[in-house]
C-alpha cells in the first residue's frame, strides 16, 4: 500500500513540473508568412520605384501617409516607413540598383523579431534585415554592403596614404618657416635703421646744434694760432689773418 501510495505521488509530482514546464512562455508568438509577406511587398514595390516616387511619400502630410499604409495593409508607422525610404535610397547609392534576393531567414530575439535576406544589387552584395515587434509590426529596414577584401585593403591603403601625406605636408611647412626664421634679424637691422633716419629727419635741431658746435671749436683754434704767431714774431694779433687750416699728413709742427 506504501509503495502505490509512493508511487502516485511521484506521478503527481511529474505532472506538475510538466505542466509548469509548458506554461512557460519560450518565445514570440508570430507569423512567419505574414511578416515575410511585408518584407516582400516592401522590396517588390520599392525595386520598382524610382527615387522620384519614393519621394513624393515624403511630401504627403502625417494623416494621408497613415491612412495610405493602412490601406496597403502593412502594420508600420509613417515615421518608419519613411526611415526605410530613405534605407533603400541609400543603398542604392552604393550597392547599384536592385537585382534580386534570396530566401528569407529569421532570427527571433527577446524583444523583436529580425527577417533577413541575400539580395543582389548591380555592383556588389547586400544583406537586407527587416526588424519587426513583438507585436509583429515594422519598425525598420537595414541594408548592410558586403565589401571584399580587396576593398577593405585599398581603403586601408588610401586612408594610410592621406595620413602619412598630410603628416608630411605640415612637417615641410614647419621647416619652411623654420627657414625663414634667419631673416628676422636682418628685417629687424633695417627696421631700426629707418627708425633713426626717420628721427634725424624729424628733429633738424640736432644737426644745427653738431655744425654750431663744429663752427666753434673752428674759431677757438683760429684765434689760438694767431696768437701763437704774434707771440713768435713779437707783433700784434692784427696784423695776421688765417684764411684755413689743414691738417698735415703727419703730426710733425715745421
Amino acid at each position: 500500500m506504501k509503495k502505490k501510495i509512493s508511487l502516485l505521488l511521484c506521478m503527481l509530482i511529474a505532472i506538475l513540473c510538466l505542466g509548469g514546464c509548458s506554461g512557460e512562455d519560450t518565445g514570440i508568438s508570430y507569423d512567419a508568412t505574414s511578416l515575410e509577406e511585408s518584407a516582400e511587398f516592401i522590396i517588390s514595390n520599392f525595386s520598382q520605384m524610382g527615387e522620384e516616387d519614393l519621394n513624393q511619400f515624403q511630401e504627403l502630410s502625417g494623416f494621408q501617409l497613415d491612412y495610405t499604409l493602412m490601406q496597403t495593409g502593412l502594420r508600420i508607422s509613417g515615421d518608419d516607413f519613411l526611415g526605410i525610404i530613405n534605407s533603400w535610397i541609400a543603398a542604392e547609392s552604393e550597392c547599384g540598383a536592385y537585382v534580386s534576393h534570396g530566401d528569407y531567414e529569421i532570427e527571433e530575439k527577446s524583444d523583436e523579431i529580425v527577417i533577413s535576406t541575400l539580395a543582389k544589387y548591380e555592383e556588389r552584395d547586400a544583406v537586407i534585415s527587416f526588424t519587426f515587434d513583438e507585436k509583429g509590426n515594422m519598425e525598420s529596414m537595414d541594408v548592410s554592403a558586403k565589401i571584399s577584401v580587396g576593398e577593405i585593403l585599398q581603403k586601408a591603403g588610401l586612408n594610410t596614404l592621406l595620413g602619412m601625406g598630410t603628416v608630411f605636408l605640415v612637417l615641410i611647412f614647419l621647416a619652411f618657416i623654420i627657414s625663414l626664421l634667419r631673416f628676422i634679424p636682418m628685417i629687424q637691422e633695417k627696421l631700426e635703421r629707418k627708425d633713426k633716419k626717420e628721427i634725424k629727419e624729424e628733429n633738424p635741431a640736432v644737426s644745427e646744434v653738431v655744425s654750431e658746435t663744429d663752427e666753434t671749436d673752428d674759431l677757438e683754434l683760429v684765434a689760438v694760432i694767431t696768437a701763437a704767431i704774434a707771440a713768435q714774431e713779437g707783433t700784434g694779433a692784427d696784423g695776421f689773418v688765417v684764411r684755413s687750416i689743414k691738417r698735415r699728413p703727419s703730426n710733425n709742427w715745421i
